[in-house]
């Protein structure tokens, strides 16, 4: 353990080389509600501004997947789910790429110092949320399908990792009652239209590979 904490100390030093803003001090929570080592918090701290564009590049790419045209540029351009659905639903569609774009924008503005406490929630539970759901749906529902195998474990890792990053925000935000009530009023109302109540011509959750069959 000791010779994984000086590996892990001598990344940060390295990052920290280069991106070298203060951060917000270590709270010493329990490893079950902060899993991440602290240098690797202090890593993802670090690389903030990379991070949060890899994520809000994400945001395009998942509505790009949600229109059905992952690798073709042909058109027409918006087909598959989003081509069915008008275009009110949007938000209510793509769940993890607007979760990609909640947490973009949350180390965005932290880093601008702007007080967005109900932004960081929204990142918070939704790349939890959709970063452990996703990959259990991939693995245990739906396989890899007529995706390519690369583009299937991409989207089973990529949505692991944005598990993994949500447990950066502990450090910069503050949970208030508020925002957090922000945060299960959207996802609470995302999961009723999306299973229970349609609005809008839904469902608006993700096809499963299993419903086309199931409906046959």
């Amino acid at each position: 353990m000791a010779t994984d904490e000086g590996v892990g100390g001598r990344i940060d030093a390295a990052v920290a080389r280069v991106f070298s803003r203060r951060l917000p001090d270590a709270e010493g929570l329990p490893r079950y509600v902060a899993p991440l080592p602290a240098w690797l918090e202090n890593v993802g701290l670090r690389l903030a501004w990379p991070i949060a564009l890899v994520n809000l590049v994400g945001t395009l790419f998942g509505f790009w997947y949600y229109a059905g045209r992952p690798l073709n540029t042909a058109p027409p351009l918006v087909e598959g789910q989003l081509g069915a659905a008008p275009l009110a639903a949007y938000p209510l569609i793509p769940d993890s790429p607007v979760a990609t774009m909640f947490i973009g924008l949350s180390l965005v503005a932290w880093r601008l110092d702007w007080d967005t406490q109900w932004l960081h929630m929204l990142g918070f539970f939704g790349c939890i949320k959709l970063g452990l759901w996703t990959p259990y749906v991939q693995l245990v529902l739906n396989g890899p399908g007529g995706i390519p195998l690369w583009l299937y474990w991409f989207l089973i890792l990529s949505h692991l990792a944005m598990a993994a990053e949500a447990f950066l925000i502990h450090r910069y935000a503050s949970f208030s009652v508020v925002s957090v009530a922000v945060a299960v009023f959207w996802y609470g109302f995302n999961d009723i239209v999306d299973y229970f109540v349609p609005v809008l011509d839904g469902p608006h959750h993700t096809w499963l590979r299993a419903e086309p069959l199931a409906a046959a």
